[in-house]
């Protein structure tokens, strides 16, 4: 019986598999270095004295030791060598801390080498004590010693050293081995080799980018206020409201500035158009005494390059930015890139907005709210013409000495305008900060960050229990640091949380000491000392908005009463300029508390002069309730052993206790709702 087999032909060729060009890897491996930003198209983040991390994984084949190199270059090209260390040992973590000691373009790259000293440490320390092959061991040293020894950039001390190292290696009739060993593996030439080593086989990873900015880019306190309520009032004459001016905001600033802020923002400042105009609460029957919002901007008396003729000039806003100044003050100003249907621009560009089917202007919508009142901007028709335009108008503010733009719904514009605009201001003013009021998908919110905005508002005031406040601190202090600095703002004239809203003076206690310690950068809004915490029905912002009607918060009275949150802003603004560990944010950690109430967390950097600075924090978020439970501190994580006991001072009541790995704590609306304590070493 037979079988018939058939069988295909071959191909005539058969073509390879193709794969993605690779990058060389090198010959010493150097992966995952951090931080990176979007693989290095971006770059990270950093201020002038800030510390921070940098990472890498450096390995080789088989069992011979290496070594890394962190190498920071500054804005002129010059590099500086800094050692890494190895902090899983028998694995590959390699760190080093660094420092950048001026502003600009800074790169920085790892740099893995073969350790032939390391090695030889290594295997000497095994062998010579054991008597195997102790002579051929001193040998192999004395050679590595020999090609360190030859190195160019060595001083004539350091060659010396390594030389009378080798000396005593191969003085067969000198000392025994395992002396010869320690002499060389502790004395000058070791040291020598730990300063300076001897690197072989160097493999450097890619140039990443570092750009480094001034302080108040990562720490500063912001106050907010509406130019026009500040010395408004009511005149009973006429029954009519006489709007506060630039002139009667700057006898506002000395009182800010006592409180211990560094910026005071404005809300826009310019004409507002009368077209749909809001009335009190966004309704839309304005009456003819209704100033409106501002931020329908634009009307015949100008645009977003002018000033509200009821507000002054610019020789007043000029004098403002100076009072401002002299105080300590900077001035941040509100870019809120949209238009009142009276706006220049909309007669001057109508191909700057959309057109509907009808024939008519879309006003602005993020259903189901309506802001028939502005017109968006449309990038889309005539990007070169808008783009050249806000260049001009945010020239004309830098030229009157605004450094620092909140910018208004930057996520409702194109990310790569704002990465051209951030960099073209960028060149000839690098000290300009832009704060991104970006309360939208967290892709947006961070993308808004790695093109150029500094600081960024986050969804902090939604964060209310210890799990939720926990999760969020570790998300904006981990990798996203890197590029996303947050600025936690308790409320803003748009957001008035339920917490507030029915927590009484504990809540509000707590929001502030939680939003002024747990980051760097923090905001109020104007009022936040009045604990002003009725809502709009329906809305989670205060009634009587502030956008759509004057407020006279009668602030002499206020200061004079007593009863107001300014002793506590003040307090809180104060301790973080005494305590430097609440001027960064990588440098949060978190530690237990029994109730789940109860969130604790720590800060601590390591100063000049080599002692530690930390500030503890326990805050009860629970408004209502005075809770008594046991604060658990991780010891290590603070520097101390399990069993220590240390003096900490508290900031709000000025008692000293000693604290130790388990505390007892009391806190609520009957007692502080907070603790803020420095320890005392």
């Amino acid at each position: 019986m037979s079988t018939d087999f058939t069988v295909a032909p071959a191909p005539a060729s058969t073509a390879p598999v193709s794969v993605a060009p690779q990058q060389p890897l090198g010959r010493i491996p150097v992966t995952g270095v951090r931080p990176v930003v979007d693989h290095g198209a971006r770059p990270a983040k950093s201020v002038v004295g800030e510390p921070f991390t940098v990472s890498a994984e450096v390995f080789r084949e088989g069992h011979d030791a290496v070594g890394a190199t962190l190498v920071l270059t500054d804005p002129d090209g010059a590099e500086r060598h800094l050692s890494m260390t190895c902090t899983n040992p028998g694995l590959s973590l390699w760190e080093a801390e660094v420092v950048a000691d001026r502003e600009g373009l800074w790169h920085y790259r790892v740099e893995g080498w073969s350790h032939p000293w390391g090695t030889w440490v290594h295997d000497a320390g095994i062998k010579i004590p054991a008597d195997i092959d102790a002579d051929l061991m001193r040998e192999e040293g004395a050679i590595v010693l020999d090609r360190a020894a030859a190195e160019p950039f060595r001083d004539e001390g350091g060659r010396t050293s390594l030389r009378q190292a080798a000396a005593v290696l191969r003085d067969l009739t000198g000392h025994q081995a395992t002396a010869a060993l320690h002499l060389v593996t502790t004395g000058p030439a070791a040291a020598e080799l730990e300063a300076r080593p001897l690197r072989e086989l160097v493999t450097p990873s890619t140039d990443l980018p570092l750009l480094v900015e001034r302080e108040l880019a990562l720490f500063g306190s912001w106050y907010e206020i509406f130019p026009r309520s500040e010395g408004a009032r009511f005149d009973e004459a006429t029954g009519r409201w006489v709007t506060g001016t630039l002139r009667t905001a700057a006898q506002r600033l000395p009182a800010i500035a006592a409180m211990g802020f560094d910026v005071v923002y404005l809300t826009p400042i310019h004409p507002i158009g009368t077209t749909a105009r809001k009335g009190p609460n966004n309704t839309l029957d304005a009456g003819p005494d209704d100033p409106g919002s501002p931020y329908a901007i634009g009307s015949p008396d100008g645009g977003h390059d002018a000033i509200h003729p009821e507000l002054g000039t610019f020789e007043d806003f000029d004098a403002f930015v100076a009072d401002a100044t002299r105080l300590g003050l900077e001035v941040a100003l509100d870019l809120a890139l949209q238009c009142s249907p009276d706006h220049p621009w909309v007669t001057e560009h109508p191909e700057w907005f959309t057109t509907r089917a009808d024939g008519t202007i879309a006003y602005a919508e993020n259903p189901p709210k309506k802001y028939q009142d502005i017109y968006p901007l449309n990038f889309d028709n005539d990007p070169a013409g808008i783009y050249a335009e806000v260049r001009r108008v945010v020239q004309v503010w830098i030229d009157h000495g605004v450094k620092i733009f909140r910018v208004d719904n930057p996520h409702t514009k194109p990310v790569e305008f704002w990465q051209w605009l951030i960099a073209d201001v960028a060149v000839d003013h690098p000290d300009v900060i832009w704060l991104s009021e970006a309360f939208t998908k967290p892709a947006m919110m961070h993308t808004l960050a790695k093109v150029g905005f500094q600081q960024s508002y986050t969804y902090f005031a939604w964060r209310n229990t210890v799990a939720e406040l926990v999760e969020y601190g570790t998300e904006v202090s981990g990798e996203a640091a890197a590029y996303m600095r947050p600025s936690f703002w308790p409320t803003t004239h748009d957001i008035l949380t339920p917490y507030l809203q029915f927590g009484g003076r504990a809540a509000w206690q707590v929001r502030a000491a939680l939003a002024a310690t747990m980051v760097p950068t923090w905001g109020v809004y104007a009022g936040y000392e009045l604990m002003e915490h009725v809502a709009r029905p329906g809305a989670e912002e205060q009634i009587d908005n502030e956008k759509y009607e004057l407020k006279d918060r009668r602030w002499a009275e206020v200061a004079e009463r007593g009863d107001s949150l300014i002793g506590w802003l003040t307090m809180l603004n104060r301790v973080r300029r005494q305590h430097p560990s609440l001027q960064l944010l990588r440098n949060l950690t978190f530690h237990h508390v029994d109730d789940e109430n109860l969130i604790a967390y720590a800060k601590s950097r390591t100063l000049d002069d080599g002692t530690v600075d930390t500030v503890i924090v326990v805050a009860n978020v629970d408004p209502h309730t005075t809770r008594e439970s046991t604060l658990r501190l991780d010891m290590g994580a603070l520097g101390f052993a399990p069993d220590a006991r240390f003096e900490v001072e508290d900031h709000v009541t000025g008692a000293r206790w000693e604290w130790g790995q388990a505390t007892y704590v009391r806190l609520g609306p009957d007692a502080e709702p907070v603790h803020i304590v420095s320890v005392r070493r």
